[in-house]
């Protein structure tokens, strides 16, 4: 179901094997050009360019293109997709153009979680569906951003695998049943939506829901009562909203309803603050030419989806789980939930496409 994860070809000093190389080419180098010299064997300017000075030897022309050299490398180490691109992510910009081939950071899977951390443990839910060019970027870029903020965590993607129209609130009720005992806080966290800015908090929600995609933030969404895009919620607050409504089958709605949610259990909702990078905060993957919404409304949909589910949630969501997969994307580790939901046609008719 998933691409095959093959390794890409590495480059010379993407391993280590380039500075031993180079610093073998140069004592070659070295030991050709003292034999050559105490042998007397000097080729002179009448093979070089005439405007050249006559006492320009091979030796001169070599230790400037040694230079040459080394100034190329320290500018390509520079001005690549390294150091000054994490710099500008992290002040909310894009580097135009792709990016440069770079020395890369260490595999994500060789970073242990260190118990300095703090006790907290983040499980990171990520509703899915045919959306792997999205994936293939969210879960290395997610993995690297949490731990460079030190924060404990793991990736579930919750991929829907039956025949209804896609159920974002159902995948992350899921995802919380079936997350790990180890994790104590969740993340609601959208596939096509990146963080840039790594002033952004995602540490335990103590005090309540964080909204991190605020709609200050959000490069789409900018009404007040909006949560949708990235929520994190301690289990404890999330079992006592009773998790998401499961009515919700299709693009939209289901977090407008979450809201109303948390301000019935007596929640406050919290949000960024302090974080000057306004709608570039954040990197929106989708492309709605390339893949379209399930926006229809059917039957009874259009006036039910206003509605608050005041029965449905954790305590009523009906799934399988076909297989559960430990993967390893762009070096970084995620487990992937095949989900088959269920749906009752006689309380939902709209859950199939037809």
């Amino acid at each position: 179901m998933f691409p095959s994860r093959r390794k890409a070809a590495q480059l010379p000093w993407e391993d280590g094997r380039g500075s031993l190389l180079f610093l073998g080419f140069l004592s070659s180098s070295f030991t050709i050009l003292r034999n050559s010299r105490k042998k007397g064997k000097r080729i002179r300017s009448r093979l070089l360019p005439s405007s050249l000075p006559r006492k320009c030897s091979v030796f001169h022309l070599f230790v400037a293109c040694l230079l040459l050299g080394f100034l190329s490398l320290l500018w390509l180490q520079l001005s690549c997709s390294g150091d000054m691109a994490w710099a500008a992510r992290g002040q909310g910009q894009e580097t135009p153009g792709p990016p440069r081939a770079c020395p890369p950071e260490p595999p994500p899977e060789h970073w242990e979680e260190d118990p300095s951390w703090g006790p907290h443990r983040l499980a990171v839910l990520v509703p899915f569906r045919e959306r792997f060019e999205e994936l293939l970027v969210f879960v290395p870029h997610m993995h690297r951003f949490l731990i460079r903020k030190k924060i404990p965590h793991h990736i579930y993607v919750l991929n829907q695998v039956d025949h209804f129209r896609f159920n974002r609130a159902a995948l992350i009720n899921v995802g919380f049943l079936e997350s790990s005992n180890s994790t104590d806080y969740i993340a609601m966290h959208d596939v096509d939506l990146l963080p840039l800015n790594e002033e952004l908090d995602y540490g335990f929600p103590e005090a309540g829901p964080f909204h991190v995609a605020s709609p200050e933030l959000h490069p789409l969404y900018h009404y007040k009562t909006y949560v949708g895009g990235i929520l994190l919620l301690s289990k404890q607050h999330y079992q006592l909203c009773n998790g998401m409504s499961n009515r919700f089958w299709g693009w939209g709605r289901e977090d407008d309803e979450f809201y109303r949610r948390i301000k019935g259990a007596g929640l406050q909702l919290f949000r960024p603050s302090g974080i000057t990078t306004g709608y570039k905060t954040f990197r929106h993957l989708h492309d709605p030419a390339w893949r379209k919404r399930d926006q229809k409304r059917i039957a009874a949909q259009k006036q039910e989806q206003f509605k608050v589910d005041r029965e449905g949630g954790l305590n009523t969501v009906k799934y399988r789980v076909d297989t559960r997969t430990a993967l390893s994307v762009g070096g970084a580790p995620c487990t992937v939930l095949n989900i088959m939901l269920d749906c009752d046609k006689t309380a939902t008719p709209w859950c199939t496409f037809g």
